[in-house]
């Protein structure tokens, strides 16, 4: 970990061990975890019933934190500012993943999903454990993404741990880009 050892900080602790954490973003809660623990991603796939072919979100403080995953030298030279130039904030880019990006993150996709939040509370989770996290919303499949804790408690109960702090003012999800094409996935 970064900034702080794993025994001084309970939320940082939990990530450490492959605990899933349920904490706030832009517009819902979401729920993640250390993407390099395969079994902390699995656990979460099948706690939202989420197929690991359609791939998830990395969501990170800075853009540096996103490098090990992603295939910087491959982004498009005339993409680079509309994509830079969105973040922080909530735009998830599609961008080519890196040799490294595990399976278990990018599914059956040639790209990986990242966005650089400016999320207080997830820009402060990230630097203290030194990575991005897994960032998909905070609900199994089907239902409506929870927006507090108490909704995310509802859902999950005590099967993960809880980051405290309030959703960004945004009403939707992040959209969803094409890194290649800039055309909008999910909007």
């Amino acid at each position: 970990m970064q900034n702080e050892s794993s025994g001084d900080d309970p939320i940082v602790a939990a990530f450490a061990a492959g605990e899933l954490l349920v904490y706030p973003t832009e517009a819902v809660m979401g729920i993640g975890c250390d993407p390099d623990n395969q079994d902390a991603v699995l656990k979460l796939l099948t706690l939202k019933a989420r197929p690991i072919e359609k791939g998830m979100i990395l969501i990170a403080d800075s853009y540096s934190r996103l490098l090990p995953y992603v295939n910087d030298n491959a982004i498009r030279m005339d993409k680079r500012t509309e994509i830079f130039s969105s973040w922080p904030g909530p735009n998830t880019w599609l961008l080519p993943k890196s040799a490294q990006a595990p399976a278990w993150i990018t599914g059956e996709h040639a790209t990986i999903a990242v966005r650089v939040t400016d999320h207080p509370v997830v820009k402060q989770l990230c630097e203290k454990v030194g990575k991005p996290l897994v960032s998909t919303s905070a609900n199994p499949a089907g239902a409506a993404p929870a927006r507090t804790i108490g909704q995310a408690r509802d859902y999950f109960g005590e099967d993960v741990t809880y980051v405290s702090g309030e959703v960004g003012g945004h009403d939707r999800p992040s959209t969803i880009r094409d890194g290649a094409t800039g055309k909008i996935i999910r909007d």
